[in-house]
């Protein structure tokens, strides 16, 4: 689920963590009360958010993508790392020390090199990264443009 401008904002990642929580939970064998209990939340508000009734607010998706992060359930639906994604929509235009990557080897490709520095595209989600040498993520954002210019102030 990708908006018109092919910048996923918060609205269309909680939504799409909302239609993902039942087969999240499934995944790890949990009951609705285990669930809503390791979530912090309750049961019937978990229900509802199974049932599509209402959506979950940003925290609990936050904490869906961070406590589930190993889903492959979360990982086939937003091209590896969901916590990555939920990143790059949180700390857009917030200037943020990243630690080291694993470089990229499944869910990204190469868009771009210069000197130390490179740009990786997410191959399901479409968001970028920029890793130095070492293959710390220096930011992440869905503006491909953006990347570019911090790259560029960086070389």
């Amino acid at each position: 689920m990708v908006c018109n401008n092919d910048l996923m904002n918060r609205e269309e990642f909680v939504t799409k963590v909302g239609e993902l929580i039942k087969l999240v939970r499934t995944e790890y064998g949990l009951t609705q009360e285990t669930m809503s209990a390791i979530l912090g939340i309750s049961r019937k508000t978990l229900a509802d958010y199974e049932k599509g009734k209402r959506l979950p607010g940003w925290p609990e998706a936050l904490a869906v993508t961070v406590l589930f992060a190993d889903s492959m359930v979360l990982k086939d639906s937003f091209g590896g790392a969901a916590d990555e994604i939920a990143m790059a929509i949180a700390f857009e235009n917030v200037d943020v020390k990243y630690p080291p990557t694993m470089g990229g080897r499944v869910w990204w490709r190469d868009i771009d090199r210069k000197g130390r520095y490179r740009i990786q595209q997410n191959v399901i989600s479409g968001h970028y990264r920029l890793l130095d040498a070492t293959d710390a993520r220096l930011m992440s954002s869905f503006d491909l443009d953006e990347v570019r210019e911090y790259m560029g102030g960086l070389i």
